[in-house]
């Protein structure tokens, strides 16, 4: 069975339906996974390591959208000055890429050239299987970096290959791309929050 498998009277009864999707593709998510992603985040960000980021469609959406809440959101207010880099911000190269070589390659071809070993790589694919994602979590195990996957429905190769992978069960795309923004968000406010007093902790907005 899918969400959604029938029709819906109306709005409101689909609106009910899609937020409680949502909850129970929350809770599926492994929380010892998440403090594992905290731990790689925390140490790329105390070392002064770079972290990469990469997606397709909606996910290249939330892979750019973790560069400002785990670059500006998290330096405030802490000791630490996170270095991030969406793979897929850079339209010029990814279409030369495209064109010159495969759209396979887009992020490979630029991890490749920018990574270097310690780095982290995060990747946001709901399949796991969308194959540049696939080529950018090899090149980034060939050059010894951590890799943090998101994924969803059955989990795909990225699920198989991250070293910490952030799944969350469900079968609607816009349902797993919310637990991934969400992923993105909180993983952010935690590592912020960790690193601040507690009396200036009250006194922000997250």
């Amino acid at each position: 069975m899918t969400f959604p498998d029938k029709k819906y009277s109306g709005s409101d009864s689909y609106v009910d339906a899609y937020f409680s999707q949502i909850g129970e593709a929350a809770a599926s998510v492994d929380r010892s996974r998440v403090a594992d992603a905290v731990a790689i985040l925390t140490k790329a960000f105390s070392e002064g390591r770079m972290v990469y980021s990469c997606g397709n469609g909606g996910s290249a959406a939330i892979a750019n959208h973790l560069v400002c809440d785990h670059c500006k959101l998290v330096r405030t207010d802490t000791d630490l000055s996170p270095k991030i880099f969406s793979l897929s911000t850079t339209v010029e190269v990814i279409t030369a890429i495209g064109n010159d070589i495969s759209y396979d390659e887009i992020f490979a071809y630029q991890l490749d050239a920018l990574a270097e070993a310690d780095d982290v790589l995060i990747t946001i694919s709901s399949s796991g299987d969308s194959e540049n994602v696939v080529r950018a979590i090899q090149v980034a195990r060939d050059k010894g970096m951590p890799v943090i996957s998101m994924s969803g429905f059955s989990g795909g190769r990225s699920a198989q290959m991250a070293d910490v992978n952030l799944h969350v069960t469900a079968d609607n795309y816009g349902v797993i791309e919310d637990v991934h923004q969400s992923l993105m968000h909180l993983l952010a406010q935690y590592i912020r929050h960790a690193h601040m007093d507690e009396t200036v902790i009250r006194e922000r907005k997250f």
